[in-house]
């Protein structure tokens, strides 16, 4: 891991949809605040009354489930994933999710609140990432998770 510093970036949620292909409803990340390269990124997702999971998660007392924080850490990574490897491709490759370890959820997520997904990259090995992950709702931990991720083979073909 002995990488050049990467400049600071962030991206808007028209580049997110360039490297990622989730769409509404399942796209958890609305921006990416803070990028070094694939080394460290900070996504944000605002959590909104109006998302399809407070229909039943739960009527009269909506949170947000913690299977849907992990997976917007997992679209944070991933973007930082795509957005260091692929900035000269025409269609970036897929990146899947490949698995998770350590998840703690430790305050309710609440309509209203602003997650930040904090990322770190704790290996690299060919087409493989992991990562060590924290959500945060105004500077207090929420949710950890350690996460891998593959950049696909193929390119992404067939999307």
């Amino acid at each position: 891991m002995n990488e050049p510093e990467a400049t600071l970036e962030s991206f808007d949620i028209l580049q997110l949809l360039k490297y990622l292909p989730h769409r509404y409803p399942f796209l958890l990340v609305d921006r990416i605040v803070e990028a070094r390269g694939d080394a460290f990124g900070v996504g944000v997702k605002n959590v909104s009354i109006n998302e399809p999971q407070f229909q039943g998660h739960f009527p009269g007392r909506p949170v947000m489930p913690g299977v849907l924080l992990i997976e917007g850490m997992a679209q944070t990574a991933g973007a930082l994933c795509i957005r260091a490897h692929t900035r000269d491709r025409a269609v970036p490759p897929l990146v899947y999710f490949m698995s998770i370890d350590k998840a703690k959820f430790r305050k309710p997520v609440l309509p209203g609140d602003r997650v930040e997904f904090h990322m770190t990259k704790t290996n690299n090995r060919r087409n493989m990432w992991w990562y060590s992950g924290k959500a945060f709702v105004d500077s207090v931990l929420v949710c950890e998770a350690e996460i891998a991720a593959m950049i696909a083979e193929d390119g992404g073909a067939g999307r």
